[in-house]
C-alpha cells in the first residue's frame, strides 16, 4: 500500500477500539482529509507509568522492523511516530485462521514476503500465531505485529536460525490449512527445530506455561462451564425479577491472570450502575446492558455472535455479519459499548 503524500499533519479520527491492554492500546480509523488510507494507532500515552519503559521498548522494535521493510508488498506502512504512539497503514485482510487458504498460490506468496523480509535483514518472530498472518482481497500474503521483530545488521548465524524459523512457522500454517500441499523438504524442515528452539520448547516454554497456566491460570479454559453453571441461575433469576429487564445472556472470557471471567448481557434499559446493584454475589465480572439481544429465526439469543463479542475477537464477528444486515445492525451497539478489551482466549 502507498500512502498519500504527506500524512505528517493529518489528525487521526479513531473508530474501533481493538484491544487495550497494559503495554499499548490499539485503535483504527482514518485521517482526516485523506481518503481510502485506513490506518491503526497503536497508543502508548496511556500506558501506566510503571509498564512505559517495556511497552516503548516494544514500540522502538516495531518501528525499527516497519521502517526496514518499507516498499515489501504484504508489510505495513509506517506513517508517522509521535508521543501518542505509533501510527501504521491498516492491511485489509482476513486472519489465517479464518481464512484457511488451500490455494498454493497464497503460500508463494508468503514464500516471497520473507525471502524480502531475510533480505532486508528483518526477521518477524511471531509468526507461528495464524492471526499475524493475513489473506487480502486480492489472495496475496501480508503479515502484521511487528512488537517482537529483529532487524539484523548482517547475516549472521543468529539471523539465518531466526529467519529458518520464520519459515518453518509458514509451513506450520501450511500443515494446519493445506498439508496436502507439502513436499516432503517442507515436511523434513517442519520436523527439525532449530537448536534455540529446541532449547526454549525444554525449558523456557515449560517455565512460560507454569508461570502463566498454572501460577497465574492466566487463559486455561478448563471449568469454563462451571461458571455459568454455579453462578448463572441464581443471576438470571435476580436480573429478570426486574420488571425493566427483559433477558440475560451469559458468556465466558479469559480473565489475564485470574482465570475465567463470566460476562452478562442484559436486555434493558436500565443503566449498568442499577444492573450491578441487582446482581447477587458472587457479582459477574462484567455487565452489560444492551438494547436487544442478537436473535436467530426462532427468536433464541445468538450465543455463537455473543460470545464472539465477549471474548473481543472482531475479526470473527465480522465473518458471521457480512451476509447478515440484521444482525450487522443489532450487534453494532453492543460491540461499540463492548467491555472486554483484551485478546487473550480460553484453551479447550
Amino acid at each position: 500500500m502507498t500512502p498519500p503524500a504527506d500524512l505528517s499533519r493529518a489528525d487521526f479520527l479513531p473508530e474501533t477500539v481493538h484491544k487495550r491492554d497494559i503495554f499499548s492500546e490499539t485503535v483504527s480509523g482514518q485521517l482526516a482529509g485523506v481518503a481510502d488510507f485506513p490506518v491503526v494507532l497503536r497508543k502508548l500515552d496511556t500506558v501506566p507509568l510503571y509498564a512505559r519503559p517495556i511497552a516503548w521498548g516494544l514500540a522502538r522494535r516495531e518501528i525499527k522492523a516497519l521502517r526496514a521493510v518499507q516498499g515489501i508488498e504484504g508489510c505495513p506502512v509506517l506513517v508517522r511516530v509521535d508521543k501518542t504512539g505509533l501510527l501504521r497503514s491498516w492491511t485489509k485482510g482476513t486472519p489465517l485462521q479464518l481464512a484457511k487458504p488451500t490455494d498454493p498460490a497464497w503460500y508463494r506468496d508468503a514464500k516471497r514476503l520473507l525471502r524480502q523480509m531475510r533480505r532486508a535483514g528483518v526477521t518477524h518472530n511471531d509468526i507461528a500465531k495464524p492471526q499475524n498472518w493475513l489473506m487480502t482481497p486480492e489472495g496475496r500474503a501480508a503479515v502484521i505485529d511487528f512488537q517482537l521483530a529483529s532487524v539484523h545488521r548482517r547475516r549472521s548465524k543468529l539471523f539465518r536460525i531466526m529467519a529458518r524459523e520464520d519459515l518453518r512457522h509458514l509451513l506450520k500454517q501450511k500443515r494446519a490449512y493445506a498439508p496436502n500441499l507439502l513436499t516432503p523438504s517442507e515436511q523434513r524442515m517442519l520436523n527439525q527445530k532449530a537448536l534455540p528452539a529446541r532449547i526454549w520448547m525444554a525449558t523456557g516454554k515449560k517455565l512460560y506455561n507454569f508461570v502463566t497456566r498454572r501460577l497465574m491460570n492466566w487463559s486455561d479454559g478448563e471449568g469454563t462451564e462451571d461458571r455459568i453453571e454455579r453462578d448463572g441461575p441464581a443471576l438470571r433469576t435476580a436480573l429478570l425479577d426486574h420488571a425493566q429487564v427483559r433477558d440475560v445472556a451469559l458468556c465466558t472470557y479469559a480473565l489475564p491472570a485470574k482465570g475465567v471471567g463470566l460476562y452478562a448481557f442484559v436486555e434493558t434499559d436500565l443503566p449498568a450502575a442499577d444492573l450491578a446493584g441487582l446482581a447477587p454475589d458472587p457479582k459477574p465480572d462484567l455487565i452489560q446492558p444492551v438494547p436487544a439481544l442478537p436473535r436467530d429465526a426462532q427468536g433464541a439469543a445468538r450465543m455463537d455472535a455473543l460470545q464472539l463479542v465477549a471474548t473481543n475477537r472482531l475479526d470473527e464477528l465480522a465473518q458471521i455479519q457480512a451476509d447478515d444486515p440484521a444482525l450487522a445492525a443489532t450487534l453494532k451497539p453492543i460491540v461499540a459499548a463492548r467491555l472486554n478489551l483484551t485478546d487473550r482466549v480460553l484453551r479447550s
